[in-house]
């Protein structure tokens, strides 16, 4: 089955005043879906724009992968495991937060902040909290959480080039930037797709894009 999830129908949500716009692609706080809870282990998947000076206030997390890529400026990330530091475009964050971790995450810099920030839940709750950043991941190589039993992997296509999808019982896919067709479908810059039980798919790109690609080897 392939679902695609426009990128004009996300919840709105975030801070408008604060500096702070979110786009939600899951139920999420006072935009509540029965029917749009999680995709496999993915609860959320939330695009955010941060004017400069705007962020995110010490806050709680616990039981959930959180994995952070950055599209566009630079993220100030400081968190309770003793972490900080800026997370910038082409890098991968990934916050466990375990039985509970708190993080800041912030607009420091002088132009505006955009990230894609996905919530996974793990296959065993608990355990203590862990960060990590991958610089500067390269095209296609593939980035493991193995807490969620899940694998991401990055691509960015040039125009005409064909990306196949994973071939998993479940696949779930962001488009950050780009236009894309898939199985005859058009995609653009926030759409995803939720794919489950397919083979042989491939994604085609009319123009230069960057995608994220989820891939969960069984159903969970």
């Amino acid at each position: 089955m392939i679902d695609v999830r426009r990128g004009a129908d996300r919840y709105e949500g975030g801070d408008p005043a604060a500096g702070i716009t979110t786009r939600h692609a899951f139920s999420f706080g006072a935009s509540y879906d029965p029917d749009n809870l999680r995709f496999g282990p993915v609860l959320a998947c939330n695009e955010e724009l941060l004017r400069p000076g705007a962020g995110f206030d010490e806050h709680p997390h616990s039981h959930t992968e959180i994995v952070t890529w950055v599209a566009e400026g630079e993220l100030t990330h400081q968190d309770s495991t003793g972490e900080k530091g800026l997370v910038r475009p082409g890098d991968v964050q990934r916050l466990s937060a375990g039985s509970g971790a708190r993080h800041v995450e912030r607009n420091d810099g002088e132009v505006p902040l955009r990230f894609v920030q996905m919530w996974l839940a793990p296959l065993a709750a608990g355990g203590d909290p862990s960060y990590e950043v991958v610089r500067g991941i390269t095209d296609g190589t593939p980035y493991e959480v193995p807490a969620a039993g899940a694998v991401l992997h990055v691509r960015r296509p040039g125009a005409g080039e064909r990306v196949p999808v994973p071939a998993a019982e479940r696949v779930y896919l962001h488009v950050v930037r780009g236009d894309l067709r898939l199985d005859g479908q058009e995609l653009g810059p926030g759409d995803s797709v939720r794919i489950t039980d397919e083979r042989d798919l491939v994604i085609t790109a009319g123009s230069p894009g960057e995608l994220l690609i989820w891939e969960f080897p069984s159903a969970s």
